[in-house]
């Protein structure tokens, strides 16, 4: 195993472990969902981490899922009390 992937598999298992307590941590909150839009964006995210060898591909799908996450921070806000980009 090279250095490269020792780190990714370093990676994986702390966010894992991370999902885990947040999982079991949470039953006795409100649960926040996230919103469709979110979910793609954190996969294409990690797909790009994943992907990140072949750098086109990685950074190309970093930017999807950046894309997407802004896209969805501004449904929310405009959601909210009327949000207007151009008009503050």
């Amino acid at each position: 195993m090279e250095a490269s992937q020792i780190y990714i598999l370093i990676g994986i298992i702390a966010l894992a472990i991370i999902a885990m307590a947040v999982f079991f941590s949470g039953k006795n909150r409100k649960e926040k969902r996230l919103t469709p839009l979110a979910q793609y964006s954190f996969v294409f995210i990690i797909l790009g981490i994943l992907f990140g060898d072949n750098w086109l591909i990685g950074y190309g799908l970093m930017g999807i899922g950046i894309l997407l996450a802004v896209i969805d921070i501004f449904k929310k806000l405009k959601k909210k009390k009327g949000f207007n980009l151009f008009y503050p």
